[in-house]
């Protein structure tokens, strides 16, 4: 194991003080259920429970070392090696971790990219990561860690040694943004979009892009700021950079005026080709993930390849071998009734772009001689009193994307399902759980079934329970059969 950290480089960064045997620390975690063996463990106070119940785990599992308040040392020292660190803050745990995140950017000479927006932003990221891990040591956020305590244990994972680093940054309140980008220090700053996302929290569409533009206050100097050149809130995206020390703006999508600009987008049922300008140079690359939303993100991807200075003909071939992230549009294929159904997970997230999106997707899928799309959506939250009208509003996009029938679960999209003319309507349920056994009665070979719906409305459910009853894996059928 490579050693990220030494003990007397934590002790320096966090204040803190190393109390038992040093082991070699490799990286970080707050979690013991995905915790590495030689992982220094952040005991951070959640908001249903305290890290430092789950030390003595943590160091039995193989952690290097547990990160814990002073005052809870003495009780925990017999479980293993600590690093005690002193009554700083609100959460000295959390603190400390940003303290040693800092250090961690402090002491890389990477590149590094934030990322943001309402819509794309982890599947970016994702793409990002992708390429640039060809062209030389990438660093990016685990999973969506974006918020106050995953872009600080982002950083504290970052090694030095360290060429690219791809950062996710997300909020659901105003000022959120502006202290994270303040850590990560970025390069370049990209947003995909500005979309009504956790608008319950905002008066208004511009006040959600002023919160978008606030990454790029951390810019540094002379740093890029990446707009998407399609979108309404262009113009005051655009200011916010300016007020920035950003060095130059570039922008992308399908405007004529984008600086990164699509001229055409040929879409399949499995990827994507692309004919675009980056920056005044042709190129024309396969994207290995579907959807136009998708591709329109690529444009993202291809300007700050050519910010950072990188390969462009060689992130041009990387890109046709992306594939979507878990809970983003990744597909499996069901066995039926000796025939192939296929799956389209959309579970992870759900906002109305974001199911216009994948809607039109569902709509490109090819199904069988007797196959259906079926839509299957949960409850988009955090919309606030527009809620019901922006779930009734997408039976519009269920037309035009002749979605044959919908599932839904929850009362806001009770709406949805009743908007509907009744021959689309195929099931309403309380939560998606009572969605399972409807779904799996009526599902065909040659179906094409999207799941999707806010991470609340707990839709991966649906796709846990078909995967476990249809998947190409004999002991998982077995077991999903069993009395």
């Amino acid at each position: 194991m490579t050693a990220l950290w030494t003990s007397a480089e934590l002790e320096a960064a966090t204040g803190g003080r190393l109390i038992g045997a040093e082991r070699p620390i490799g990286g970080a975690s707050i979690d013991t259920r995905t915790l590495q063996a030689g992982d220094l463990f952040f005991a951070i106070r959640g908001e249903a429970r305290d890290g430092h119940d789950f030390v003595a785990d943590a160091l039995a599992r193989g952690a290097g070392a547990a990160l814990v308040r002073q005052d809870r040392a003495d009780a925990l020292a017999a479980h293993g090696p600590l690093l005690a660190v002193p009554e700083i803050g609100e959460d000295p745990v959390l603190t400390a971790m940003v303290r040693l995140g800092a250090a961690a950017r402090a002491r890389t000479s990477a590149q590094v990219v934030a990322v943001t927006g309402s819509v794309g932003k982890t599947g970016t990221k994702e793409a990002l990561r992708h390429v640039l891990s060809e062209q030389g040591e990438t660093h990016a956020s685990a999973a969506s860690y974006n918020n106050h305590w995953g872009v600080p244990l982002t950083l504290a994972r970052m090694p030095a040694s360290t060429r690219y680093g791809v950062f996710e940054i997300g909020m659901n309140h105003a000022a959120e943004i502006m202290p994270l980008t303040a850590q990560v220090r970025p390069a370049i700053a990209l947003i995909t979009t500005v979309e009504p996302v956790h608008i319950e929290h905002f008066a208004s569409l511009a006040a959600i892009a002023d919160a978008k533009g606030e990454i790029f206050s951390g810019l540094q100097p002379g740093g890029v700021a990446i707009i998407n050149r399609d979108g309404p809130h262009f113009d005051r995206l655009v200011a916010h950079a300016q007020a920035s020390r950003a060095g130059r703006i570039v922008s992308f999508g399908e405007h004529p005026q984008a600086d990164v600009r699509a001229q055409r987008i040929v879409l399949r049922p499995d990827l994507s080709v692309v004919d675009a300008v980056v920056m005044g140079e042709a190129v024309t690359y396969k994207l290995g993930t579907a959807g136009r939303h998708t591709a329109l993100n690529s444009l993202g991807v291809m300007a700050v390849i050519h910010a950072l200075g990188a390969d462009l003909a060689r992130a041009a071939l990387s890109l046709g071998t992306l594939s979507p992230p878990a809970g983003r549009g990744a597909r499996t294929a069901l066995e039926i009734d000796g025939g192939t159904a296929y799956l389209i997970d959309e579970s992870y997230n759900a906002n109305p772009a974001a199911v216009r999106a994948a809607l039109a997707t569902l709509a490109g899928i090819e199904t069988g001689p007797r196959g259906r799309r079926i839509a299957v959506l949960g409850d988009m939250l955090e919309l606030g009193a527009a809620a019901p009208d922006l779930h009734r509003g997408l039976a519009e996009a269920v037309e035009a994307a002749h979605i044959d029938l919908v599932f839904t679960a929850g009362p806001l999209t009770r709406h949805l399902f009743e908007a509907l003319p009744v021959s689309r309507r195929a099931g309403v349920a309380d939560t998606a759980a009572d969605l399972i056994e409807p779904l799996t009665r009526i599902l065909r070979p040659g179906d094409a079934v999207m799941i999707k719906g806010s991470n609340g409305s707990r839709m991966g459910r649906i796709v846990d329970a078909l995967k476990a009853r249809y998947a190409n894996d004999p002991a998982r059928r077995a077991l999903a059969t069993a009395p």
